[in-house]
């Protein structure tokens, strides 16, 4: 296993779609690409990130329905996403991108309002850390400084904790407005992306009978 991770890391040094920051370099100075991303994609096509995106198969799956959209994955896991990154450069795909970085630093690779919409999907829940949940509100607050005024966050995930922690407390504190909430997604007669794609582990989870749970709030 650790000799696939070595061979995985090093073709990831090669893929021009796979951007690995570290605290270093953005300490260095402005991250080279802040503010200039639809620059890397040569369109003027809205930015849609998910963060802890693991493997990338759910940005790779969003960006094959919505070719008129740039798709970002960010994780810290290189030997996960280095299956999203060769995937999108064997099919092509020239609207999909990943960033190997900390979520906490995720604020300094993108300018304001760069970035018009945002998923968490199947993250960590963190059931003895609530301020390291991705829909905290110190999370929150760094999606602010990117995110366009009105731009969606979508929560999927397995944890009904987290589910409940962030509609019950986080959006009611920060006074965010409920586009639509459920404790079971596919039981719930929702029609959209949210249901339209998978990821490896929610098929998994589906399969066991266990309810996925989504919210999707606006940040204004």
């Amino acid at each position: 296993m650790a000799k696939h991770k070595l061979q995985r890391f090093a073709e990831n040094l090669t893929f021009d779609n796979l951007f690995q920051v570290s605290w270093d370099d953005l300490q260095a100075g402005p991250y080279e690409h802040r503010g200039k991303w639809n620059e890397y994609f040569q369109n003027d096509n809205p930015i849609i990130l998910e963060l802890g995106c693991g493997k990338g198969d759910y940005t790779v799956a969003l960006a094959r329905r919505n070719p008129q959209c740039n798709y970002i994955g960010v994780d810290i896991k290189g030997a996960r996403l280095w299956r999203g990154a060769k995937t999108a450069i064997e099919e092509q795909m020239r609207n999909v991108a990943f960033i190997r970085t900390k979520i906490e630093t995720i604020d300094r690779l993108f300018a304001q309002d760069e970035v018009s919409e945002i998923w968490v999907t199947f993250p960590d829940p963190q059931p003895k850390k609530p301020n390291k949940r991705l829909t905290c509100e110190r999370f929150l607050n760094t999606y602010k400084k990117m995110l366009r005024p009105g731009g969606p966050v979508h929560l999927k995930t397995d944890s009904q904790e987290l589910h409940e922690y962030t509609r019950d407390e986080v959006i009611p504190e920060g006074h965010y407005e409920v586009e639509f909430a459920t404790n079971d997604l596919y039981n719930s007669g929702y029609e959209g992306e949210a249901v339209e794609v998978q990821t490896f582990y929610e098929s998994g989870y589906l399969a066991e009978g266990k309810p996925i749970t989504y919210i999707k709030f606006r940040i204004k």
